[in-house]
């Protein structure tokens, strides 16, 4: 497969050839950074993870040169930081079992950039290698600037393909803004329960991150955590871990639907559920 950077290289733990490896794939991460596949994607590792025909594939769209840096990696140079990332990349597909993970060496700017189409050339080549049946993305209502671009760009490259070979299932995750202010009938739960182990090893190989200053480890198992135990006031725990996510596949299936104007009727409906209880109980 021919990507746009020179630098970028696609990598497969057990060593089937490339193309093999992205055939074979039935679930899709698409992410901004080294480790938020790791963060928004468990419940399709955690699906596929020794799974006789479930097989996880992710692909990283920045190169990690921005990456926040303390402790020992305190001197880092930025290339020496996107060495580090994607040599800790590479360890968490071994562990995962990852078919494969692509890491396409583009800057944040250039995912910022909505006049770049490389970014989206790559997405639709892999789009079209994989044929995934579920695609794991950052969520709509996210915080940071890169992880609404790698949405918006990985939306972009799935309208490109003709709507037969589109993906069934596309769902947008929690990153760097939770999303359990949405309705309980708008959100999606996914029950993050089984391997938690293997969840703590896949974050913890990103040393850089957590020595340096991000306990991404325990935050994000925090917040399963929390949601397990908040997802319901009138019952007990179903789960030690719940994910949320937003169903983000009427963006794939209707072109005419603006990302802006859908993701404001998650936030108008949350809306009006605040009014109408204060409103019924004053």
């Amino acid at each position: 497969m021919k990507l746009h950077q020179p630098k970028a290289e696609i990598f497969v733990p057990d060593n089937v050839p490339i193309s093999d490896a992205l055939k074979r794939t039935t679930h899709l991460a698409i992410a901004a950074h080294q480790d938020d596949i790791e963060i928004l994607a468990a419940p399709g590792i955690i699906e596929c993870f020794e799974h006789p025909s479930n097989w996880f594939t992710g692909v990283v769209l920045t190169d990690g040169r921005g990456s926040p840096r303390d402790g020992h990696y305190k001197l880092y140079s930025d290339e020496e930081m996107r060495l580090i990332r994607f040599k800790e990349q590479k360890k968490a597909a071994i562990v995962g079992e990852y078919s494969a993970v692509a890491l396409l060496d583009y800057s944040s700017q250039a995912m910022k950039n909505s006049s770049c189409k490389d970014p989206v050339d790559d997405i639709e080549a892999i789009l079209r290698a994989t044929s995934p049946e579920i695609v794991y993305t950052h969520a709509l209502a996210d915080k940071h600037d890169t992880h609404i671009a790698v949405c918006l760009r990985t939306i972009e490259a799935m309208r490109r393909i003709p709507l037969k070979e589109r993906p069934k299932h596309v769902y947008g995750f929690e990153v760097w803004r939770d999303l359990d202010w949405m309705l309980d009938s708008d959100k999606l739960a996914f029950d993050c329960s089984e391997h938690e182990n293997l969840q703590a090893a896949l974050l913890g190989v990103f040393d850089s991150q957590i020595a340096g200053g991000k306990r991404y480890d325990l935050a994000t198992t925090g917040r399963h955590r929390a949601h397990a135990t908040y997802s319901t006031s009138h019952g007990t725990d179903k789960s030690t871990g719940l994910a949320y996510g937003m169903n983000l596949s009427p963006l794939i299936q209707d072109e005419k639907i603006d990302p802006a104007s859908f993701i404001q009727e998650f936030v108008r409906r949350f809306s009006d559920d605040i009014s109408q209880r204060i409103a019924k109980l004053r």
